[in-house]
């Protein structure tokens, strides 16, 4: 039985690290991309969001995630983005949470 729930114990820490290791990637973004990025938000239009947007806060439920274009790269798939201060940010659509601004 304390084999059992040792193994059980060490199961669980196996799987929180790797869920940790996870959502510590981040995304590289070459420097050309970042130009292409900022100049899509503009050439767009894209309206800024009001409210303060930091890496690791959570955005609101009430500000629209956009969708980011395939052009960007293939990493695009995973995030939405929001527009703030002259800035792009990465969203993690399902918890909201920023993870990177392109400045």
């Amino acid at each position: 039985m304390k084999r059992t729930i040792m193994a059980g114990a060490a199961a669980m820490a196996v799987l929180f690290a790797g869920q940790a290791l996870a959502q510590s990637v981040e995304v590289e973004i070459a420097p050309d991309q970042r130009t292409r990025i900022k100049e899509y938000v503009v050439k767009e239009r894209v309206a800024p969001v009001r409210e303060r947007i930091t890496v690791g806060a959570t955005v609101p439920a009430d500000v629209e995630l956009r969708t980011v274009p395939s052009d960007w790269g293939p990493w695009g798939t995973r995030y939405r983005y929001v527009y703030s201060d002259s800035n792009v940010y990465l969203v993690e659509p399902s918890s909201r949470k920023v993870v990177r601004v392109i400045d």
